[in-house]
């Protein structure tokens, strides 16, 4: 992913941030045909510096044969994004733009079918989304969750690479930056909000205490 300097992730504790924020994320792979997309609910585990991603496809999705003939794969997470008008700019001689956000996290793939692990991700998955329901799910007979566990595969995404974008009007004044929040921020959209909210949460509508303006 092309990541100008100032657009950059600050560190991988930011990224991780933004992913456990968006966890419905793309995943992508490569196969004799071309590539090929999937689009899924994970979970994220880090220990030290080594971060995993687990979650699960229908067993009638074929991406799961194809990682396990190709297990190389790039998981895009991705949040609010909104486009940006030059109008809120103080130099006229300024164009169009979007602001975004996105983390790229590539990696190695292992898929996995026994029961015990389909269970073990099933449970993570739960913890993460709705504690609630596992007791919901614990209720329910055990022929309909065999047959249940039977129709997905789990898999789990060791990765190698973390990319993390924050394209946030970085690179503009401090009075271009909360023109565009306060645009933003009325925005019923909760994509585009979401902009402004994350622009706060960098710091980018507060003016440096060691300088009074740009």
């Amino acid at each position: 992913m092309y990541i100008p300097e100032h657009f950059r992730g600050r560190d991988d504790a930011d990224a991780l941030t933004f992913m456990r924020a968006n966890p419905f994320a793309i995943l992508v792979s490569s196969t004799e045909e071309g590539p090929f997309a999937s689009h899924i609910p994970v979970t994220m585990h880090q220990t030290g510096e080594q971060l995993v991603l687990r979650g699960h496809f229908a067993k009638a999705n074929p991406h799961w044969r194809y990682l396990e003939q190709t297990p190389q794969c790039l998981t895009i997470f991705h949040g609010p994004h909104s486009y940006i008008s030059p109008t809120l700019y103080t130099n006229r001689e300024s164009v169009p733009t979007w602001n975004y956000a996105a983390v790229h996290v590539y990696g190695e793939v292992r898929i996995f079918s026994t029961p015990e692990s389909l269970l073990g991700m099933l449970h993570e998955l739960m913890g993460t989304f709705e504690p609630a329901y596992a007791e919901q799910w614990a209720s329910l007979s055990d022929t309909y969750r065999e047959r249940m566990l039977s129709h997905i595969v789990g898999f789990e995404i060791t990765a190698t690479k973390i990319e993390a974008k924050f394209k946030l009007s970085q690179n503009r004044t401090k009075e271009d930056q909360r023109n565009v929040i306060a645009a933003l921020e009325k925005a019923d959209d909760s994509t585009v909000s979401g902009v402004a909210r994350m622009m706060e949460k960098w710091g980018l509508d507060k003016i440096p205490t060691n300088r009074k303006g740009d």
